[in-house]
C-alpha cells in the first residue's frame, strides 16, 4: 500500500539555528506577526527573534493560556489590523498552534468549529515555528489544537495547508523551560512517537522517526531535568520532539491523544501533562492487543532481548513507567482536581475522547467504556 509522507518544507537545527534561520523568517513578506506569549518576552526570548528581523514587524503576546477561539479571533484581528503578510510563532505548542489556527482564520468567515472533523484546504501565509520547548512537536505537523469555548471541547483540526513552512529548532530557547515544563513536554514527545509506532496507520517511514526520537528521548530526557543547563542533552531532546512530531504527523496518534483533549479542556491541565498522567495506564491496556509493536520498540531501544513479543513488551512498559516516576510526574489529586467534579465529568470525556477519532487508530479496539474505567483509574 502507497504512502504519503509530510514533513515541513524547511528545518533549521542545532546551535545557533536562530541566526542561520534569519534570512529564512519571513519567507517572502515584508512584516510578519510574531505569536507569542508573555513568558516570551520577560526571558529574552523575544529579542533574541526579533535581533534577527530586518522587516517591520507586530508582536500579539496574547497566548496567556491553551488557546481557544476567542483568543485565535483576537489574533487574527492583530494580524489584519496591522496589515502583516506573514506568521512567526515563538514559544511552546500553544503559541505554534495558535500560529496555525490564526492564519487559517484571516480570510474565513466560518467558525473554528466548522473545520473539526474536516480536512482543512485553505491558502495560508508563509509560518515560521520557534518551538521553546522539547515535546509537542507542534512545528513539524500539520495539526492544531484548540479550545471551543461554547462547548468545552478540544477541537483536533487537521490539514496539509497547516504544516509550517519553516521549523526553527534551536536549542538555547529549551534551556530556559522549568522542570516541571521539560517533564511534561518530554513525556508528550515519548507519548508522540510510541503512540505513532503502535498505531493502525504506522508506516515504515514514520516507524523510523519514532524509533529513532524514542532512543533520544530515554538517552537524554532524564539529562535535561536534572541538569537544564546542558546543552548537548538539550540538542537531542528538540531533535527528538521535531522526530517524534513528525512520526505522528504521518500515522497519527492514538488513545492517550484521544483521551488527554477533554482532560484539557474541562480542568485546564497543560497538554503534555494530562498525556503523561495518561501514558501508563493507557498503554498497558492496549498493549495486548500490539504485543508484537510494543515488543518490535523494546527490542529496538534496547530494554530486551526476548523473542517473546509479550516479554518484550513488559520491558519497554517498566521504563516507561521508570521514567515517569523519574520525572515526577503528578497525579490528577496531586494536581487538586475535585474528586466528584472529575467522576462527574467521566461520561463527557470518554464521549468526547471517542469523538475526536485517535482511540480509532489504536490497534486493539477501544470502546467508550473503556475509557471511562480508564479515566477512573488514573485519578489516585
Amino acid at each position: 500500500m502507497a504512502n504519503t509522507f509530510l514533513v515541513p518544507k524547511k528545518i533549521i537545527s542545532g546551535k545557533d539555528a536562530m541566526h542561520a534561520a534569519a534570512p529564512y523568517l519571513c519567507g517572502s513578506g515584508r512584516k510578519p506577526l510574531i505569536v507569542t506569549d508573555p513568558t516570551m518576552i520577560e526571558l529574552g526570548n523575544l529579542a533574541k527573534l526579533t535581533d534577527q528581523l530586518d522587516t517591520e514587524y507586530a508582536v500579539w503576546s496574547g497566548i496567556e493560556h491553551e488557546p481557544d477561539d476567542v483568543m485565535i479571533k483576537q489574533g487574527a484581528v492583530e494580524y489584519q489590523q496591522n496589515a502583516c503578510d506573514s506568521l512567526i510563532a515563538l514559544g511552546g505548542g500553544s503559541a505554534i498552534d495558535s500560529m496555525k489556527a490564526i492564519g487559517l482564520m484571516i480570510h474565513q468567515d466560518h467558525p473554528l468549529s466548522y473545520f473539526m472533523g474536516k480536512q482543512i484546504q485553505c491558502t495560508m501565509p508563509h509560518m515560521c515555528a520557534i518551538p521553546t520547548t522539547a515535546g509537542t512537536g507542534s512545528e513539524a505537523t500539520k495539526f492544531t489544537i484548540i479550545n471551543d469555548t461554547s462547548s468545552k471541547v478540544k477541537m483536533l483540526l487537521s490539514g496539509e495547508c497547516l504544516m509550517p513552512d519553516l521549523a526553527v529548532i534551536d536549542p538555547q530557547f529549551t534551556m530556559t523551560a522549568p522542570k516541571s515544563v521539560t517533564a511534561a513536554t518530554g513525556i508528550d514527545a515519548l507519548c508522540h512517537c510510541t503512540e505513532a509506532y503502535t498505531s493502525r496507520r504506522s508506516q515504515p517511514l514514520s516507524d523510523t522517526f519514532a524509533l529513532s526520537a524514542a532512543k533520544r528521548i530515554f538517552a537524554n530526557l532524564r539529562t535535561c531535568y536534572e541538569e537544564p543547563d546542558n546543552e548537548n542533552a538539550r540538542i537531542q531532546m528538540s531533535l527528538a520532539a521535531a522526530e517524534a512530531g513528525i512520526s505522528f504527523n504521518n500515522s497519527s496518534v492514538t488513545i492517550v491523544h484521544g483521551m488527554s483533549r477533554p482532560i484539557g479542556a474541562l480542568f485546564h491541565i497543560a497538554h503534555g501533562l494530562s498525556n503523561a498522567i495518561l501514558l501508563e495506564e493507557c498503554m498497558r491496556f492496549v498493549a495486548d492487543g500490539a504485543y508484537d509493536r510494543f515488543g518490535a520498540m523494546s527490542r529496538a531501544l534496547g530494554f530486551s532481548t526476548s523473542k517473546d513479543d509479550k516479554e518484550a513488551s513488559e520491558a519497554f512498559l517498566a521504563e516507561e513507567a521508570q521514567m515517569l516516576k523519574d520525572l515526577h510526574i503528578p497525579s490528577m489529586s496531586q494536581l487538586g482536581i475535585d474528586r466528584k467534579i472529575y467522576e462527574e465529568n467521566i461520561p463527557k470525556m470518554a464521549r468526547d475522547a471517542f469523538a475526536s477519532g485517535s482511540p480509532s487508530n489504536t490497534i486493539k479496539d477501544i470502546r467508550v467504556e473503556d475509557m471511562e474505567n480508564l479515566y477512573r483509574q488514573i485519578y489516585r
